[in-house]
Order: C-alpha cells, then sequence, then structure tokens
C-alpha cells in the first residue's frame, strides 16, 4: 500500500504529540532551546513532509482573513521594530561569547519553530472535522498520559515507598526513545519521562483540561481515572507552580461546566467521592509514608518561608525584579527581543546574588553559554518590548479568552466541550507564562490552531446557513 505524504505528515505530528513529555535526554545541540525536546523532531519532520505536499499538490492553509492572524503578525513585526530601534545598543551588546543580533536572530528562530508548529496543526486539523480531531487529540493525549504515569508508578514506588527491587526493571525505560532514567533521592519528587519537575508540570497543566473533559463525555468509572492521575502526578512531582495551577484548572472547569448544564454536579460528586476512596486506601495500606509525603508537599507551597530561603526563589525573584527595572528604563519600546540579559547583567539586586551560586556559576559565567532565563513571559516582554509590544500580546490573550467563551455559548453540546477544554488550558499556560519565559509552550500553540479551527468552521456553518 502506497503511503501519501499528507499520511507521513499527519502520522508525524500525532508522533510529536505523544511525545510532548519526552525531555530527559541529552538532546540535539544546533536546536538551541528545543534541543531536549524529542516532540520537535516530529513536529519539523511533519513540517517538511507538508512543504514538500504543498510544493506538488497546493498551497499551504493560513487563515490570513482571522483575527488571531493580525494579532500574531502585528506581534512579530512589532519584535522587528522594537530590536530595529535599539540596533544601536543590540550592536553594542555582548554577553556569553555572544553578540546582541546573534541573540536575536536566535530568538526569532525559537519562536518561528513555535509558529511552525501552529501553521502544521491548522492545517492538518483542517482536514478533519472539529469532533473528529479532538477527540484524536485527546485520545493521543491520554495514551502519553498512561505511559508517563506506568513510568512515574516506578519513580513513586522506589522513592516514597522504597521498592528498590524495581530498579532494575526500572532502567529498561533507557531504551524507549529521548529518555534517561534518573531518580530524585534528595527531594524524592517525581519528573517521569521529562528533565525535571517544572517540565512535568508543564505538561501535566498542557493535558489536564484533555483528561478533565473525560468526566463530561465518557461512560463509567473510567470517565474519572485520567482526572485522577493527572492529580497523583502533580501531587508527587513536588511542583508548586503545577499543584496551585491545576487545582485552579480543575475549580474552573467545575465551574464552566456547572454552568452549562446542572447535571455535571452529580458527576463531579461521584469523583470526589471515587478519589477521597482511593487516598483512604492508601492510608489504611501505608498510611505513614502517604503522611510524610502529603507533610512535604504541603510544606513547599509556604511561600513566605521558602521566599528567601530557596536559592532558586531568589533567583527566580531577582531576574523578574531587574526585568521591571529595565522596563522603567525603557518604557515605551523596551530594549529589543531577546536583550533583556544583556542589560540585566548589573542590576541583579544583592539580595538576589549574595551567597547563590547559581549567578556565580550559571547566570554570570561568561564561560557558560547558557543565557539566563527570564522566568516571567509578561516582565521579560516589557523589557525587552515595552509597553506597546506588552499590550499587544495582552490583547492577543485576551482575544483568546474572549473567544472561547464566545465558543461556550453554542447551542451544540460537544461544541461547548471543546472551547471549555481550550478555555482551561489557555488559563494554565496563561499562569504558567508567570514563572516561565518563552514561547516553547506545544500545547498553547495546538490549542490556538484547534481554537481558529472551531472559529472558522461556526462561520462557515453560519454563512451556509
Amino acid at each position: 500500500m502506497r503511503i501519501s505524504l499528507k499520511q507521513t505528515y499527519r502520522f508525524l505530528f500525532f508522533l510529536g504529540v505523544f511525545f510532548i513529555p519526552f525531555n530527559s535526554y541529552v538532546g540535539i545541540a544546533f536546536l538551541g532551546e528545543y534541543r531536549k525536546d524529542g516532540a520537535i523532531v516530529f513536529f519539523l519532520f511533519s513540517f517538511f513532509s507538508l512543504l514538500l505536499d504543498v510544493l506538488f499538490k497546493g498551497k499551504i492553509i493560513i487563515p490570513q482573513k482571522n483575527i488571531f492572524i493580525h494579532f500574531l503578525i502585528l506581534f512579530v513585526g512589532w519584535l522587528f521594530v522594537s530590536t530595529l530601534l535599539n540596533s544601536a545598543n543590540v550592536y553594542d551588546n555582548y554577553l556569553k561569547q555572544t553578540s546582541g543580533f546573534n541573540r536575536f536572530i536566535r530568538q526569532m528562530i525559537s519562536l518561528f519553530i513555535a509558529l511552525i508548529l501552529f501553521i502544521t496543526s491548522y492545517n492538518i486539523f483542517s482536514d478533519f472535522k472539529l469532533k473528529l480531531i479532538f477527540f484524536q487529540l485527546r485520545k493521543i493525549f491520554l495514551y502519553s498520559l498512561i505511559f508517563v504515569a506506568v513510568y512515574s508508578l516506578f519513580e513513586i514506588l522506589i522513592l516514597v515507598f522504597n521498592f528498590s527491587f524495581l530498579k532494575g526493571v526500572f532502567s529498561l525505560f533507557d531504551y524507549f526513545p529521548f529518555t534517561e532514567t534518573q531518580l530524585d533521592y534528595i527531594f524524592k519528587r517525581i519528573s517521569s519521562v521529562s528533565y525535571e519537575p517544572p517540565f512535568l508540570a508543564i505538561y501535566l497543566i498542557t493535558v489536564g483540561a484533555w483528561m478533565f473533559s473525560y468526566v463530561l463525555t465518557a461512560v463509567g468509572i473510567k470517565k474519572f481515572l485520567p482526572t485522577i492521575i493527572v492529580f497523583l502526578l502533580t501531587f508527587f512531582s513536588g511542583s508548586r507552580t503545577a499543584l496551585i495551577v491545576i487545582l485552579f484548572q480543575f475549580f474552573i472547569f467545575i465551574l464552566v461546566a456547572f454552568s452549562i448544564n446542572k447535571k455535571f454536579q452529580k458527576v463531579i460528586q461521584r469523583f470526589f467521592i471515587l478519589f477521597s476512596t482511593l487516598i483512604i486506601l492508601l492510608f489504611i495500606f501505608n498510611g505513614k509514608k502517604v503522611a510524610e509525603a502529603i507533610e512535604l508537599k504541603v510544606s513547599t507551597l509556604n511561600f513566605q518561608k521558602n521566599l528567601f530561603s530557596s536559592i532558586s526563589n531568589r533567583s527566580r525573584f531577582g531576574i523578574q525584579y531587574t526585568s521591571l527595572l529595565i522596563f522603567a528604563e525603557n518604557p515605551i519600546v523596551g530594549v529589543g527581543f531577546g536583550q533583556q540579559a544583556y542589560h540585566a547583567k548589573d542590576k541583579y539586586p544583592k539580595w538576589a546574588t549574595h551567597n547563590n551560586y547559581e549567578f556565580k556559576e550559571y547566570y554570570l559565567n561568561e564561560s557558560d553559554k547558557s543565557f539566563p532565563p527570564g522566568f516571567n513571559m509578561f516582565t521579560r516582554l516589557l523589557a525587552e518590548t515595552g509597553i506597546i509590544g506588552f499590550l499587544i500580546f495582552l490583547s492577543f490573550i485576551f482575544l483568546i479568552f474572549y473567544q472561547c467563551k464566545k465558543l461556550i455559548t453554542s447551542r451544540k453540546y460537544i461544541e461547548k466541550i471543546i472551547p471549555i477544554v481550550l478555555l482551561v488550558s489557555f488559563i494554565g499556560f496563561l499562569i504558567n507564562w508567570l514563572q516561565f519565559d518563552s514561547f516553547r509552550v506545544f500545547g498553547f500553540w495546538i490549542c490556538l490552531a484547534l481554537l481558529i479551527l472551531q472559529v472558522q468552521q461556526k462561520k462557515t456553518a453560519n454563512e451556509q446557513e
């Protein structure tokens, strides 16, 4: 049987979706900040296959008249303008053996790779009915979550319950693509197939709403299992971000679901009964270990205690504070895309750098070529693109939420659930950007493509009526 280019790029794309959480291996150096992401390999090959198909058979699909596309073009255009207006300073910038223009080009390439994923997603989704592509994506996310859960189960049994005899079996995961097994014996946190807990958190935030939706569409007890898996993985990851964001996502999901149909109230009540029963059973079989684990996780949420005692927190808030200082000096157009670190190196507050090995060994170490992260997308944009770029991006995000809310009022049942999933997902991405400063959030671009598809298909349906 002959395999077409269309079948090839579809298969590669869906394979990429499955591998989104996989980033624990050494990586491919020339891919820059994407180097450790297994998914990007499949997404890029999917895009190249799409280009070949377009070359031979037709044109690439981009909804040019869509307002989301207009905002994306406006935002990317401003990144160029902002940097051009700062060209003199960009020319003089030099840090970690990297010039300002070099840094700008690298950051633009990174953004364009994210946009490539968006374009690929939209072209693939356009070949499907909305309902079909939603269920297809959700199924792949579920398969991916199951693999992550199996891997994590071994971590939990070894680290929390001291089942050391399982180490040999656990090491077999090294033979799986993009995976290198590791165990955190110090903090006893799981990261599964991801590099570290924060990246597992991003994955769980990505799939959370999709798994919650099973509560509304599946039947029997299995409708609750995906949500329970997400909560358990979140708990044992020890990620404060994941604990807060996913609980908030679930709260919003319940709130919106109730507003649509009161019958969901019974479904949610059954979920809480089942979840409580599982917790009780855990306490019965190994109460001491579970109690110790809960005490440890709760202690991580003490922000007042951990704010200055944690080196990573001092680094995070110190860099965010410095970004605001840069914005105060360059409020209108910023300092140029990708230029934050050059202006921050002499402005870091002493309370952040004092006795902080992260600044000495990484952020201010010229021998280490990795640039210091901004730790917050919004403070980064304020510093690099000024109030103009920040407002463009904020308007873009507001438009996404507005459109999701508008679509939730659709009459058809499944057409309500899809925008709920998208709304809850986008809320998670937005909150996560408060401590993450990269556009390398695969779930965001996939959800954006699906949102635009629903808008376009609804528009077409209205015109036909």
